[in-house]
């Protein structure tokens, strides 16, 4: 049976947005295609219809997922009087930490994105250049350092913070990660204010 345009078009769309989750939640070596279609409720035959090969749905749905990453930042951000801290509370907090289908594609897919085709890679590069330049925004200005300094150190220290506290079975360890790297973003803060 042949289906609309509009009825492939939302197909697709479900199959990439079930991919984001689902490669967040497996990594993209994890899960095969049956289970990808599977999960947008779709059979496997129609994948070829719609998308090149795997990566070309791993790039797809990696753009998506650092798309949707950098909307809530700028989102929580938009809505507080403080949007730093809120963009580092929301991020550093346990509640994103078990979150790992909807949580940052970095920090769920990062090692597993260098290992992947340039195809891939290139969302995430994107993705991270679009953070930077939230973060970059959010933090106040500071004289003589480079643009994007600050905000790729307040990056990485985010996105390590969380990686290593999804390690951890020590719940009292994990939660000290987070806290620590939340200090840490503070301090990187105030000392950009400086100049």
């Amino acid at each position: 049976m042949r289906v609309s345009r509009a009825q492939a078009e939302a197909n697709r769309e479900a199959v990439i947005n079930a991919a984001s989750r689902l490669f967040r939640e497996h990594g993209f070596d994890g899960i095969g295609l049956k289970d990808l279609m599977k999960g947008a409720g779709l059979t496997q035959g129609g994948f070829y219809k719609q998308f090149q090969s795997k990566d070309d749905l791993a790039a797809q749905a990696s753009r998506r997922a650092m798309e949707s990453a950098t909307r809530r930042w700028s989102s929580v951000a938009a809505s507080s009087p403080d949007p730093l801290k809120a963009v580092v509370d929301l991020y550093l907090s346990a509640g994103h930490r078990e979150e790992k289908g909807d949580g940052c594609p970095l920090v769920a897919l990062g090692s597993d994105a260098a290992r992947q085709s340039e195809e891939v890679r290139v969302p995430f590069q994107d993705g991270v250049e679009a953070h930077l330049q939230v973060l970059d925004e959010l933090m106040p200005p500071s004289e003589g350092s480079k643009p994007y300094e600050k905000a790729m150190a307040v990056l990485s220290l985010m996105v390590g913070a969380v990686t290593i506290s999804r390690i951890l079975n020590d719940e009292s360890l994990s939660q000290s990660f987070l806290n620590a790297a939340a200090d840490e973003v503070r301090r990187i803060a105030a000392s950009a204010g400086k100049g």
